[in-house]
């Protein structure tokens, strides 16, 4: 379950968001001082920080998170909803500012939309055994780091978007043409299905990965694809 911070001292508050959050699946720490809010642990997926605290201020909270975790999103929760306190807190770098009273549903929305935003879904691509994170240009095998030069990462990308299907030598050309910069030969072609095998089968000699479709092109899948 995601943690979520609350530096917040008007006590209804605190039980009122710590149940509503605690329905959405939150566990909810809270405290109303800036000392006990201010030494973020690690683990927290959010904060959300009322300006005013029994002792000390929001603001030195959010300095504070932010200097610890910088990637934790914080939202501010405040009565002060006047322009300078939201551009001050903002400039801090807060990724929000709600102003008391707030509609629970969507502060709720806020905080779903804060937290996919600092922990952004990665698309992963898998072939069988691979996983191929496109953002980073990331190859792995059971886990393991591969690595792959540029042609033999975008033939690899090729045919992970096409599994199952049939990749024609056409199709492998034109995904190498950019990178090459001029007409890719047939040996060449063959050399860097060649090299995918050796460094993605178990057995090179047997592909199960990347399967030759006689006269036709390849076809890539799982282990056991025809």
């Amino acid at each position: 379950m995601q943690r979520i911070l609350l530096a917040e001292d008007d006590q209804l508050i605190v039980e009122g968001l710590s149940e509503l959050l605690a329905n959405e699946g939150f566990v909810v720490d809270s405290s109303p001082t800036q000392a006990g809010a201010g030494r973020p642990g690690a683990g927290y997926a959010l904060a959300l920080v009322d300006l005013t605290l029994a002792e000390g201020n929001g603001f030195a909270v959010c300095n504070a998170i932010k200097t610890a975790a910088p990637d934790v999103p914080v939202i501010f929760l405040t009565a002060a909803d006047d322009e300078l306190n939201t551009v001050t807190g903002l400039s801090m770098g807060a990724d929000d500012y709600v102003a008391k009273p707030f509609r629970p549903r969507e502060l709720v929305a806020r905080i779903h939309a804060a937290i996919r935003r600092a922990h952004p879904e990665r698309t992963v691509l898998r072939l069988g055994r691979v996983a191929i994170d496109p953002d980073r240009a990331h190859v792995e095998l059971d886990g393991q780091e591969v690595a792959l030069s540029a042609l033999e990462y975008r033939l690899l990308l090729l045919f992970a978007k096409n599994a199952g299907r049939l990749v024609t030598r056409d199709m492998m050309r034109e995904a190498l043409w950019d990178d090459a910069g001029a007409y890719v030969e047939e040996n060449t072609l063959s050399v860097y299905i060649k090299r995918l095998r050796d460094k993605l089968e178990d057995d090179p000699s047997d592909p199960q990965l990347i399967v030759t479709v006689r006269g036709l092109g390849y076809r890539a899948g799982g282990e056991g694809a025809a």
